[in-house]
């Protein structure tokens, strides 16, 4: 990303999003605004207190609890940030960027950009000479993701464009043919845009589809195999389990962050090329009507928010997009007429 849309660094100041770490390690994420406190059964914490102190800082509140501040990282914002879709996690995301191969300058096109937190890693990798083209369906989706990724940034970035509309009519009209470097498609359906995927990638580019369940997973693969476009598909998930370790103590933690989703990719073969056939033991290769049943959108657990809790979502992200911008101006910022006290994030936790 360029200059104009880095996250603010130095002393904290109104407008930061910072991170609290309090008594129990509990998180608490919010926006330094003036006037602002923290009010917790613990007591109460000034968002002054914060202003001009450094990173890392530890501030102590009325009741002498004291708070360890950080500005988020990526992957704490991405935890903790309004949300009108559900998000890629860190690890999946990792996963993405490595498996789809995401370079400096590449050309990306995002398909169900949610609630923006692909995004943030896709802008990252691309850097300030990439270009990022997502799509949604969902206006107000859209309208969460742009909000939160001009938050974490500071600015909306310069080379990311979000069109709202249908994948499959939109693209063949925003990007020429073999342009597009790499493709994420997160989405309930994968198998219904990649004839216009494969137009638009370029010899040996990537695509990547991020589904939830096997039976998407095994649609998609079959479509991909079955286009002859494509080398053949690759899939994994991935779950990653944390370690105690204090001491002689010494063990895996109790809990893990198991299956959240499928990756199936495959790259983009040269017009004409005919890939070696691969030799693999006899299955059940084909399905019936019954099968692709199985595969619908409602049938696979297409979860609905409701609009009002939406509309929640879409202002929390908008007003912490407002704050983004009063800190990445270096302005000291002037109180929410929503919120005069600067506690709409208080309760907010990862």
């Amino acid at each position: 990303m360029s200059d104009e849309t880095t996250r603010p660094s130095g002393p904290f100041r109104f407008g930061d999003r910072v991170q609290l770490t309090g008594p129990k390690a509990r998180l608490h994420t919010i926006t330094l605004r003036e006037g602002g406190e923290l009010h917790t059964h613990h007591g109460v914490l000034k968002h002054e207190q914060l202003v001009g102190q450094p990173d890392g800082s530890v501030v102590a509140n009325s009741g002498g609890h004291e708070y360890l501040a950080l500005r988020p990282l990526l992957r704490d914002f991405v935890m903790s940030m309004p949300r009108g879709a559900a998000i890629v996690y860190p690890k999946d995301a990792a996963q993405i960027l490595a498996e789809a191969d995401i370079f400096p300058g590449a050309t990306v096109v995002e398909a169900g950009v949610g609630s923006g937190a692909l995004s943030l890693w896709l802008l990252r990798a691309i850097g300030a000479e990439g270009r990022l083209l997502s799509f949604e369906r969902r206006d107000d989706f859209a309208a969460v993701a742009k909000a939160n990724v001009e938050t974490f940034t500071g600015a909306a970035p310069a080379n990311w464009d979000v069109v709202v509309g249908d994948l499959a009519t939109e693209l063949p009209q925003a990007v020429a043919a073999a342009s597009v470097d790499r493709v994420v498609l997160d989405m309930l359906a994968p198998w219904e845009c990649i004839d216009v995927v494969a137009d638009a990638l370029t010899p040996g580019g990537v695509v990547v589809c991020y589904v939830a369940t096997a039976t998407q997973l095994s649609r998609v693969a079959e479509y991909i195999r079955a286009t002859g476009l494509f080398t053949e598909p690759d899939a994994n998930e991935t779950m990653v389990r944390g370690w105690h370790v204090e001491g002689l103590a010494v063990r895996p933690d109790h809990r893990m962050v198991a299956h959240t989703g499928f990756l199936v990719w495959a790259r983009r073969l040269a017009p004409g090329a005919v890939p070696p056939e691969v030799k693999r033991r006899a299955s059940k290769s084909s399905y019936g009507d019954e099968d692709v049943e199985l595969w619908t959108p409602g049938a696979v657990g297409d979860r609905q928010i409701t609009d009002k809790n939406l509309r929640k979502r879409v202002r929390e992200a908008e007003r912490a997009a407002e704050g983004a911008r009063l800190a990445a101006a270096g302005s000291q910022g002037t109180t929410s007429p929503h919120d005069p006290h600067g506690t709409e994030d208080a309760g907010r936790t990862t």
